[in-house]
């Protein structure tokens, strides 16, 4: 092979390591997972990772409650990294649409939570009114880190649907 064959083949391969690069660090969305709660019974719930505009990241993990296989409860878990981020209880969360609507949804941990970074909030009366399209953001104030807001993308918004539809 001559010089410019061989320097035609390495820009060949340059531009496809950036793109194959590219593809592969693309942001995750929401991905319904499967678990097993009881003996071959498979539950399931919508697990997504965030930043929030400070750049931390938050588990934001939606999950049906059941008793006796009858679903009771929606929550919404919101998970930050322990020693920097801890909840206020109670305190609700305030989910706001992209056209504004504001929804508040009750604390879970009010009483007791299972570590200070964790936030457990009850969407049951507020997931099936939520939009199909657009965007969501969630804010609650936070102990010593000021106000909590997360940006939820409409792709996470949708399986947020698809799991109380899939599920119920």
């Amino acid at each position: 092979m001559n010089k410019i064959n061989w320097l035609i083949l390495l820009v060949c391969f340059s531009i496809f390591l950036c793109f194959g690069s590219i593809a592969i660090c693309l942001p995750a969305t929401a991905v319904l997972r499967q678990h097993h709660e009881n003996s071959g019974v498979l539950h399931y719930h919508a697990h997504s990772s965030l930043r929030d505009k400070q750049g931390m990241t938050w588990q934001v993990i939606l999950f049906p409650e059941y008793q006796a296989d009858i679903i009771t409860k929606y929550h919404l878990r919101l998970v930050g990294f322990p020693g920097i981020a801890e909840f206020i209880h109670p305190q609700p969360l305030e989910i706001i649409t992209a056209k504004g609507e504001i929804f508040n949804a009750a604390d879970l941990n009010a009483v007791s939570s299972p570590a200070p970074n964790v936030g457990e909030f009850d969407l049951t009366d507020i997931l099936p009114i939520l939009p199909e399209k657009g965007s969501l953001k969630l804010s609650t104030i936070l102990q010593n880190n000021g106000d909590l807001s997360l940006k939820i993308p409409e792709s996470i918004l949708i399986e947020w649907k698809l799991l109380a539809r899939e599920v119920s």
